[in-house]
């Protein structure tokens, strides 16, 4: 059912590390649920926690969401500049009588606590100011602020995703909405942001559903109307235990050095938790027509790392050799050195790679694997073969090649189609097995006992280097395998 009032979504991170996969997958359901309904998305940086909140980590986050394709509308809010607003609401509350001062010394509230604790209860502030005249408050004291909570009845959250939930006000505290050094809450952020902000439609982990109680109370307390919610479950691992570092890549900027595309992870994303039928695959127009929040599960979602492989295979084989060139250069400057490359491609090696591509992607399923399958392509001399390509060139072979490399040298065209006329003429002339010719050709030229088409990865490398390389392991098998480093 569409929304009657235009739709506003935000999307409010943290900034304290990267743009966690979780995080993204926020990011991008309030995204289309906003896209969906021809409203806006906006982004909120809640950097009140001044000690971990760093500039990089904005940066971080700022640059996952555009590398996800995840735009925003109008500026980014920043929740730490907005103390004074949030400090003005505060004194409209405590007018009203909507909360009031609270002298409790820490002293106090750690007996509160322990008390909770030894009767095994939740731990609760007990209220003892709520009716007290400041007049009787210490010399010197400066209060924290509280909201003056209802004490009966029922908090009441209709949520899209986990349904009609239910809070018992009793079981509910005053909380704090100024600490007694004048900072605002969390809690009072929240909810003033999204107001001044015109939120109509909270998307958030189900992590913070028992806020929502909290934040409805002060919804209430200040006469606002109190934003539709829904809240999503959690990601967890494979073993079902919620996602950490001990399952692998926690940032959207390590599945991006990791070689997956930004498509590929945002329709992996897309279907955490939330299904269309048995459709597996959407292109972008696809899921913004699709998305509806009564199709999320209230289930937690499971990472299957195997599944974004095989998607962001397919997504690659999709893509066009361009791109695919264009992505592997964004790359280089963090998977270059250990490769022997530079920072950048260079123009031979763009060609070479936009040539190869066809070849090179249909096996694939990272950049990264993308990049390695093509290592004969930029590769020194001498090539380190891997253990296949070293196994294939026993002495034998070796023998074959120098018969190969004089028959090669005399071809008039180098093309692909010439190569593998003139080695299967030799392999009937010879009374050999195609491969037998084949493969030791391939480990000498690639160093790799699989590949792309050999004979189109020879016309690609020239004559030159793939007479050189031929040489090189005809003559002395002038190299070391990969696996003896």
């Amino acid at each position: 059912m569409a929304p009657s009032a235009p739709v506003v979504t935000r999307f409010a991170p943290s900034p304290t590390g990267f743009l966690h996969i979780g995080g993204a997958r926020t990011a991008l359901f309030n995204w289309l649920y906003a896209r969906r309904f021809g409203g806006a998305m906006l982004l909120r940086i809640e950097d009140t926690d001044r000690e971990r909140s760093t500039e990089s980590a904005i940066a971080a986050i700022l640059d996952g969401l555009s590398w996800l394709g995840l735009d925003w509308d109008g500026d980014v809010v920043y929740q730490f500049a907005r103390a004074e607003r949030h400090r003005e609401v505060v004194e409209t509350l405590l007018a009203t009588g909507g909360a009031y001062r609270c002298y409790a010394t820490p002293e106090e509230l750690a007996e509160m606590r322990e008390a909770a604790r030894r009767e095994g209860r939740p731990a609760r502030y007990d209220g003892r100011w709520r009716d007290r005249d400041p007049s009787e408050a210490p010399a010197g004291a400066k209060p924290a602020i509280r909201l003056r909570a209802p004490q009966e009845g029922e908090t009441v959250i209709e949520d899209a995703v986990q349904g009609r939930v239910v809070w018992q006000n009793k079981d509910l505290d005053d909380l704090v909405l100024l600490r007694s050094d004048g900072n605002p809450t969390y809690m009072l952020a929240v909810v003033v942001d999204d107001h001044d902000m015109g939120v109509t439609q909270v998307i958030r982990g189900d992590d913070h559903l028992t806020n929502a109680a909290r934040q409805a109370q002060i919804y209430q307390a200040l006469g606002w109307g109190v934003p539709r919610m829904a809240h999503v479950p959690l990601i967890h691992g494979p073993d079902g235990a919620k996602l950490s570092k001990r399952h692998g890549a926690l940032g959207v900027d390590a599945y991006r050095e990791l070689g997956y595309l930004p498509a590929a992870l945002r329709n992996y994303l897309v279907r955490l938790g939330w299904s269309h039928g048995d459709q597996e695959m959407f292109s972008q127009d696809e899921m913004i027509a699709a998305f509806d929040l009564g199709q999320i599960g209230r289930s937690p979602a499971r990472f299957d790392f195997a599944k974004l492989e095989n998607l962001n295979g397919h997504y690659m084989r999709q893509s066009d050799d361009e791109s695919l060139v264009e992505a592997i250069g964004r790359l280089l400057p963090t998977l270059g050195p250990a490769r022997g490359l530079g920072p950048e491609l260079t123009p031979a090696l763009r060609g070479m790679l936009l040539r190869s591509m066809p070849g090179l992607k249909e096996r694939a399923k990272t950049l990264v694997e993308l990049l390695d399958s093509a290592y004969y392509l930029y590769a020194p001399s001498p090539l380190a073969l891997d253990a296949k390509a070293d196994s294939i060139l026993d002495a034998a072979a070796r023998a074959r090649l120098g018969a190969v490399r004089a028959l090669l040298a005399e071809t008039a065209e180098w093309n692909a189609a010439a190569l593998e006329a003139a080695i299967r003429a030799h392999a009937e002339r010879t009374g050999l097995k195609l491969g037998q010719i084949a493969q030791p050709l391939r480990a000498a030229v690639t160093g790799r006992g699989t590949s792309p088409g050999l004979f189109e990865v020879m016309e690609i490398l020239g004559r030159e280097t793939s007479l050189a390389r031929i040489d090189a392991q005809a003559r002395t098998g002038d190299t070391a395998p990969m696996n003896a480093a």
